[in-house]
This record gives C-alpha cells, structure tokens and sequence, in this order.
C-alpha cells in the first residue's frame, strides 16, 4: 500500500472517529439546556435545573485527566490505535444507554444520578480519544503537510456537532411539542449504536503510527510515561493547557448548549423557537469545519505560532460581535454572529494537534498531548456554560459574558506568546534528544 493512500485512509478514519465521538459527546451537551433541565432535574425551579444541567456537562470534564492519564499511559506502551477502538465503544455505550433512561418522574433521584454516572463515562472516553486520534494523523503524515493532517481529526467536532444539532432538529420536526419531550429526544441517542459500529468496523483498518512502530521496534517504550512527562516536563504540560483554555471556553457556547438554552428560552428575552436554532447552529459548524482546515494549511506556510496569534486577534472579534447580533432577536442575526465566532474558533483549533505533537518528545508524546487536553479542556470549556448562565443571572447581561471568553481568550494568548515555534521538528525517536529540548521562552533544560 503506498504512503499516500495508508495517510489517506488515516485521515478519513480519524475523521469519522471523532466525528462519532464528538457526536455522542455534545449530544448531551445540547440536551442539557433543552431537555435533562426539564425531565432530570425539574423539580430544582427552571433556573437551578438549567444550571445544574449545564454542571452535568462539566462534570464530565473533571474525569478527562482520567481518561488521559489511562490512555496516555497505555497509548506511549501498547500504541495509538487500540486505545481509540475502546474510547469509542465506551463512549458509543454510554450514549445509547442514556437513550433508554428513565425520567425523574418514573424513578425519582436514581434517574439524574445515572445520568451523571453515563455522563462521567462519556468523560473519560473524550480524555483518551483526542490524543490517540490526533497522533495518528500527525505521525503519519509528511512534514510538509503536518499541520493540514493533523486539522483532519479536528473537524471531527466541528462534524459532530453538525450531526447532532441536527438531528436534534430533525427530530424537533418529527416530533413537535410534547411528543418530543416524551420520546422523540431518545432517537438520536439509540442512532449512536449504529454509529459506533461503523466507527469500530473503519479503525479496525487503520495501521499503527509509524512513529509508535520505531519506538517498538527499538523497545524504547517508557515504563511510566506519566511519571516522566510529569517530573520533566510539567511546566510545558501547563503552557499547553493554557493555551487551549481560551478556544474551548468560547467554544462551549455552543457545543456546550449555551447558546442554545439561551436563545430558546421561553422565559428570557430573545424566546426563538428549537428547530431554527439547532439548524443555526449545525449550519455555524460547517463554517468552523472550514476554518479549522484553513487553519492547519495556514500553519504549514506561516508556522503554529504565527497561527494562533492570527486566531486570538479573530476569536476576540467574535467574542464581541457574538451576543449583540444575538440579542436582536433574529435568527438570521444569530446565525451571523456563530459563523463570526467559528472564524476565531477553526485558527486557534485546526493547527493545535501539530502543535502539541511537536511540543512532547516520542516517548511521552500521547501522555502529553492527551493530559494538556484534558487539562485545557477543564480550565476552559467544563463550566464555561454554567459561568455564562450564572454570571447573566447575576449582572443581567450578557456582556459580562463576554468580557469572561475575553480574559480567557488572553491567557491563552499570553501562553502562547511563552512557547517557542517547533513547526517541521522531526518526530521519531531517533530525535528525542532533539525533542526533550524546553520548549518554553526564557527557561533552559
């Protein structure tokens, strides 16, 4: 099989990966605001309820590191692609078996406690996925390419969220009113068994990393890679998180359900209804898909670095333009202000597995990227929902909220700006001494 077409087949079954995952992922997220508020936590008053729907969501995040940690562990020892084969059943898993929950009505207090426990499973999953899937594409891929290869992954969530906004939408029109509240909801959670079992049947295929099979065939795989990314590489662990915490914060305003929630809300001041949201929203990710590809090809030409500082400048453009066109009441008007928001959000995602693979030596490489995910992910997108809802509660504006994704949005820029360009570093393990290197301004090995 030539090169070309084994990166071809990588690229599509990274891509349908995430796709599923992130599906079963924000699936949930998106139900929070429209439908576990109401059926799992309804008794708590309509504001509580939402709130802690949207907690649900960043539970979940406090169990990535597990996830990362597990997977970072096993993917430095037995490799990238069984580690993404058990991600996606378990996440397949805990999807479909959300589909079948009982209500709190039905069996009162054990009906969000399941909720929370699938939720959590749902956690771990997206901690070692990321990671796995990411290093595939990369260390498949020619130098040349890396940061357009290493985006494929990454449209994964763009894609996902695409399907399950969607067929949330679709099924909002198949089952209006209560009907969808009854039963139409669960349909898009059953339609994850299916799913899953494409993506079981298209990773199968996949070969290992190229990268992982030279760490084998030198059987230079790390006895505890945790303990030696921790002990000499922490403070990088650190930068790279931060780097991501301004892009998943501002992110989650939609993925998370925010937007959603707010803009549907029958009690609150824009009161649009379901469907044309959800379709808003689905159509705003194919933007982002867009961008986040340009991002990764941009990056080869002009760098990771130079990359992202473009994409804060953007993101922050969006961040501000994002509730005043939402607020006018127009759906045309949210619509804009979305694909304004996922220009930022595709130039500070689309070259972030490059990035983050050239950052970590090969020994550690999946412990790293996957940890710094999790992390990230935690610091920006966990409670980004349940911030932006209590923060209007408390202010009675939404500005508030945007003056919080502006300050997160600026740590990561400054993050940024402390990290050293290692675009094209090479990613073997016959560099590694070349990749243990500090990457970080100002601090020497």
């Amino acid at each position: 099989m030539s090169k070309q077409h084994t990166q071809g087949r990588v690229a599509f079954a990274t891509v349908v990966g995430t796709s599923i995952e992130w599906y079963d992922y924000f699936l949930y997220a998106a139900a929070s605001g429209l439908i576990f508020n109401q059926l799992f936590f309804g008794p708590l008053g309509s504001t509580l309820s939402t709130m802690v729907a949207f907690a649900t969501v960043g539970i979940s995040f406090l169990f990535r590191p597990l996830g990362a940690f597990l997977a970072g562990h096993y993917g430095d020892k037995l490799g990238r692609r069984v580690v993404l084969i058990i991600t996606l059943i378990a996440m397949g898993a805990a999807t479909a078996l959300i589909g079948f929950l009982p209500t709190y009505e039905s069996i009162g207090i054990a009906a969000p406690l399941l909720l929370i426990l699938l939720r959590i499973i749902q956690g771990i999953s997206a901690g070692g996925e990321w990671g796995g899937a990411v290093l595939l594409a990369v260390e498949h891929a020619e130098v040349k390419h890396r940061g357009l290869r290493g985006s494929f992954p990454q449209i994964g969530v763009s894609i996902g969220l695409i399907l399950s906004s969607g067929v949330l939408a679709l099924m909002t029109a198949i089952a209006p009113g209560d009907a969808f509240l009854e039963w139409g909801w669960r349909v898009p959670f059953f339609l994850s068994i299916l799913l899953v079992a494409v993506g079981y049947w298209i990773r199968r295929g996949v070969e290992e990393s190229p990268v992982f099979h030279e760490i084998a065939e030198r059987k230079e795989q790390v006895a505890n890679p945790l303990g030696k990314l921790f002990k000499s590489h922490w403070l990088l662990v650190i930068l790279a998180s931060l780097v991501f915490v301004g892009n998943n914060a501002a992110g989650y305003m939609t993925t998370g359900g925010y937007i959603q929630n707010y803009a549907t809300d029958p009690a609150g001041p824009i009161g649009l209804e379901r469907g044309p949201v959800l379709w808003a929203v689905s159509a705003s990710a194919v933007s982002w898909l867009i961008f986040t590809i340009v991002a990764g090809a941009v990056s080869d030409k002009i760098g990771r670095k130079n990359t992202y500082l473009l994409g804060w400048m953007l993101l922050l453009i969006g961040i501000f333009s994002l509730f005043p066109l939402v607020n006018t009441g127009s759906i045309w008007m949210l619509f804009l202000g979305l694909v304004i928001l996922t220009v930022g959000l595709g130039f500070t995602y689309g070259q972030q597995p490059s990035m983050y693979a050239e950052l970590f030596p090969s020994s550690v490489r999946f412990s790293g990227v996957s940890v710094s995910y999790a992390i990230g992910s935690i610091l920006g997108g966990a409670f980004a929902p349940t911030i932006a809802k209590a923060l209007v509660s408390a202010t009675g504006t939404t500005t508030s909220v945007a003056i919080y994704l502006a300050l997160v949005t600026l740590v990561s820029l400054a993050a940024t700006l402390a990290l050293r360009d290692r675009s094209g570093i090479p990613l073997g393990p016959a560099h590694e001494e070349e990749q243990s290197v500090i990457p970080i301004i100002g601090v020497r090995s």
